[in-house]
């Protein structure tokens, strides 16, 4: 089956809706498909070697259904495969270059890039984006190694490839990478006006008190809505400091309060969290006072930084948010906070 019929298939299930900019990009995702399966060429003097298929790299706003295309496709290609988040990739990555010099490697990354090409002839991932220096610096030599071997990549982002790593330290060192993506991946910008994940939010409630049996059933049902029984941690790297999302998929994160808030926390890090995720599903938020006025300046700090980058948040607490926080040295700062909180459940916020 073809990408394109799988897709009208679903359409015809009812389990997708037909979208323009979506039809528009499913030759490209065809193209993939069929180059991935031409037979392996061989010689009498040589290994078996690979045609290098030009990849894919879809970017357009959230929940355009990006994420959807890239796993109809990886559904549907058999030969080696991955499918990873990009910061979890990076995650795994930075382990491998780590053991690699423990080993005593002068250069860690080629036998991580020699691994994974030996491996896998096509990577899927997610949401492709880079903040940090460290990952600046990596990805030029990697992806160079990998498209050199042969390996596909398909890849979704938010941003073109022009945008990575906008503004970044030392970008001008970065800017051979996206000639790179450029040269080995097609570009297709996926321009539908629906955004499909905030329309699953639409009409249903994002904020759940108190907390009770009755919230952490509904809260069960949202994530098994959204990520299909599927998940790993997302591990961010800030700074040298670790912030772990318990639970991850597709841009989707599910965390406890004291996951995020009962650590030594800051801005940068709520920062890099709210680039990695698009929806936060936040539990368990207790009442607040000044016996755990710590916790609750890093929740007021979280919240600004998840309202200003948009994204969605899904919410089980002690109170409303107007009697979240109402004795203590900063009530009276915790008021925008609850106004924030009261907007973010609306429909239609974040567009």
């Amino acid at each position: 089956m073809t990408v394109q019929e799988a897709y009208q298939s679903a359409v015809a299930a009812g389990t997708l809706t037909s979208d323009p900019a979506q039809l528009a990009v499913l030759p490209e995702l065809d193209r993939v498909r069929e180059g991935l399966a031409a037979p392996v060429k061989k010689s009498l003097f040589r290994k078996a070697t690979a045609a290098a298929v030009p990849g894919l790299y879809m970017w357009g706003g959230v929940g355009r259904g990006k994420s959807m295309l890239m796993d109809l496709l990886y559904d549907h290609v058999s030969v080696a495969k991955q499918r990873r988040h990009f910061h979890a990739f990076m995650q795994w990555v930075h382990a491998e270059i780590n053991d690699a010099r423990k080993r005593g490697v002068d250069d860690a990354i080629a036998p991580v890039a020699a691994k994974l090409a030996g491996d896998v002839r096509f990577l899927a991932f997610d949401e492709m984006q880079i903040t940090d220096i460290t990952d600046a610096m990596l990805v030029g030599r990697l992806f160079e190694a990998l498209f050199d071997a042969g390996v596909t990549v398909v890849t979704t982002s938010n941003r073109p490839p022009d945008d990575l790593y906008k503004d970044g330290l030392n970008r001008q060192l970065f800017l051979p990478f996206i000639d790179l993506l450029k040269h080995h991946m097609v570009v297709h910008e996926l321009t539908s006006d629906t955004d499909y994940r905030q329309n699953r939010l639409a009409g249903s409630p994002s904020y759940f008190t108190p907390i009770d049996a009755d919230a952490r059933t509904a809260i069960a049902q949202i994530w098994h809505d959204f990520s299909g029984g599927q998940s790993e941690p997302l591990v961010l790297h800030v700074k040298g400091r670790q912030v772990e999302l318990p639970q991850f998929h597709n841009g989707v994160a599910r965390a406890k309060f004291f996951d995020l808030c009962g650590k030594p926390l800051g801005a940068a890090d709520y920062l890099a969290l709210a680039e990695a995720v698009r929806v936060l599903i936040l539990e368990d938020i207790p009442a607040l006072s000044r016996n755990n006025f710590n916790e609750a300046k890093r929740f007021v700090t979280l919240i600004d930084a998840l309202y200003e980058a948009k994204v969605q948040l899904i919410c089980s607490a002690a109170a409303t948010p107007e009697m979240l926080y109402l004795e203590g040295e900063g009530t009276f700062e915790f008021e925008r906070t609850a106004s924030r909180l009261r907007e973010m459940q609306s429909d239609g916020w974040g567009k």
